[in-house]
């Protein structure tokens, strides 16, 4: 099963800014340049993330995004549904396949998927980023000289 960019993207978000809960709010610019997606892309990216409810988002001077506590609570099968138009792995009837009435191939793609799925339903975001320190240190949340959070207090590293 192959997921689309904006999955892949949205989970790029979803990860480091859950990297940093204890900084401020995250601009637009600042996921850009440490997701390495244009920022056309992210615009549509943290819209939809943001009216599913996986982040909250505050507009004007001063504004930004952060993650909302559902990002936490969801498991990765669930926001994949959300954000994928389609989850079927074949589609035989555009243009109708006239193998359709004997062939089992559909409900073995099926089967595959559905076991993908399964798997995306054992982990959550927390799973994602539970060794934080390297995949900082790749976001530029670490100093390369330091070794200490940018964005954090040092409380809390």
């Amino acid at each position: 099963m192959r997921l689309t960019r904006r999955s892949d993207y949205a989970l790029r978000v979803l990860m480091w800014l859950a990297l940093r809960p204890s900084s401020p709010l995250a601009t637009i610019d600042e996921v850009c340049a440490a997701v390495g997606v244009a920022r056309g892309h992210m615009l549509k990216i943290v819209h939809q993330l943001g009216q599913l409810g996986y982040l909250d988002t505050v507009r004007g001077h001063g504004g930004g995004i952060r993650l909302a506590p559902l990002a936490y609570q969801t498991t990765l099968a669930d926001l994949i549904r959300q954000l994928e138009p389609t989850l079927e792995p074949i589609n035989c009837n555009q243009p109708a396949c006239h193998l359709l009435p004997a062939c089992r191939l559909r409900d073995v793609f099926q089967e595959a998927a559905d076991a993908f799925l399964g798997v995306l339903d054992r982990y959550t975001l927390n799973d994602l980023v539970d060794q934080p320190e390297s995949l900082k240190q790749i976001f530029g949340l670490f100093s390369a000289d330091t070794l200490t959070c940018k964005d954090a207090p040092p409380e809390a590293l």
